[in-house]
């Protein structure tokens, strides 16, 4: 987890000695040497091995194997800061983008590379992808859209601070979420700005934002504040909005409830979840609450086999019955192994965590079933799931294709 400073901390001292409170004071003192917008990773700053240590990991029966089919590097993967860049399939191509402004197409079922290039940038967000285009986001807070057939830079346009997650398009607008909460959209065909709608900040925040969702008529964003808005696609004129968590506490780290996983659109509703707050489902057209449960995640969710799958602030996983309250079954095997957000892949769900091992686990009864290191440098980013083969982008910039068997 990585927190970003926006205002100053009260009182820290006063709430005791735990983590998450250090996390906030080095955020301030951090502010207060001349950084702004300080991020923080716990298992980076702090050494938490004492009182969060990883899962170990124990044997496990293997039902079933992951099958290497091919490999491809791309740049230096996630660098040295706490990016998440995660590759997106369109079609029979699979773009994926590293820190350090690599861009490649891959061919997906051979893994041939079908064109590279270099954007003199570091890369924060991405990839997008459809309608022709490829779109990341960089360091100097600029979306860069490129053109699917042999990337060349379409266009680029700055926006008001750095884009953590990937921008998206329904092939009119392009739209990206910008960590200073504000939800832009720019001309697909050059860049210029069509509109932009905004919402107000909390003192602390997530590093992060899941990427916005376009449907039909539609933008829905979730945001640091804990809520989920809609505006119109065509003017960014408000839509909806509701909250997904009510912040509790009396100090400014127990009041974070971000939206940061990417959402869950099933038909006509929409998932979200939120950090310290709760897993909600809405209608997409008014944005009814049509269900709802408390849960704490940073990350998205996945269906399948009746269930919502998510993974809490620990790394447990658990499926909910759909539209109830029900646990089917959680697992705890992988307890503060910072696993990625669940990706369902025939009968099985896929995660991977800090020391880059891929599990498979049943989606019967949440058991895992297998397991392969992927990276030796860990994995972040999200796993892709394709025609029963797993996409896998390590750390280190490796990404690889895998057939269950």
């Amino acid at each position: 987890m990585n927190l970003t400073r926006t205002g100053s901390i009260q009182n820290c001292v006063a709430s005791g000695a735990r983590l998450l409170v250090l996390l906030a004071l080095a955020s301030a003192l951090t502010a207060c040497a001349g950084f702004s917008a300080a991020s923080l990773n716990p298992l980076g700053w702090f050494s938490d091995d004492d009182t969060n240590p990883p899962t170990p990991l124990v044997d496990i029966p293997v039902e079933v194997t992951m099958r290497r089919e091919w490999s491809v590097n791309i740049g230096n993967g996630q660098g040295d800061n706490y990016t998440e860049i995660t590759p997106s399939i369109d079609g029979d191509v699979i773009y994926a983008a590293s820190e350090n402004g690599t861009v490649v197409a891959i061919d997906i079922s051979s893994g041939n590379t079908l064109w590279k290039i270099r954007v003199e940038d570091v890369i924060t967000g991405g990839v997008g992808s459809g309608d022709g285009l490829v779109m990341i986001a960089t360091e100097s807070a600029e979306v860069v859209v490129l053109d699917q057939a042999d990337g060349t830079v379409k266009w680029q346009h700055a926006v008001s601070s750095e884009v953590l997650s990937a921008p998206q398009t329904n092939g009119d607008i392009v739209v990206a979420q910008t960590v200073d909460d504000k939800l832009v959209a720019l001309d697909a065909g050059d860049g210029e700005q069509r509109w932009i709608y905004e919402t107000t900040q909390p003192a602390l925040t997530l590093r992060g934002s899941s990427k916005p969702v376009i449907t039909s008529d539609a933008v829905i964003a979730g945001f640091s504040n804990g809520t989920l808005v809609a505006v119109s696609a065509e003017g960014g004129v408000y839509l909806w909005e509701e909250r997904v968590a009510v912040p509790e506490g009396e100090y400014d780290i127990d009041r974070v409830i971000d939206v940061d996983g990417d959402l869950l659109l099933d038909g006509g509703r929409i998932l979200a979840a939120s950090y310290q707050g709760n897993l909600m489902a809405f209608e997409v057209t008014s944005g009814r609450i049509v269900w709802g449960m408390e849960a704490s995640s940073y990350h998205g969710m996945a269906q399948g086999f009746g269930n919502i799958y998510y993974c809490d602030d620990k790394s447990q996983v658990f499926a909910i019955k759909d539209n109830s309250e029900d646990i089917v079954w959680e697992n705890a095997d992988l307890i503060n192994r910072a696993i990625t957000a669940p990706t369902t892949i025939g009968n099985y769900i896929a995660v991977a965590d800090y020391d880059g091992y891929v599990h498979l686990l049943s989606q019967i009864d949440g058991r895992i079933v297998g397991r392969i290191q992927a990276d030796n440098d860990g994995v972040r980013a999200n796993l892709l799931a394709d025609n029963g083969r797993l996409y896998v982008f390590g750390n280190s910039g490796r990404l690889t294709a895998y057939q269950l068997q």
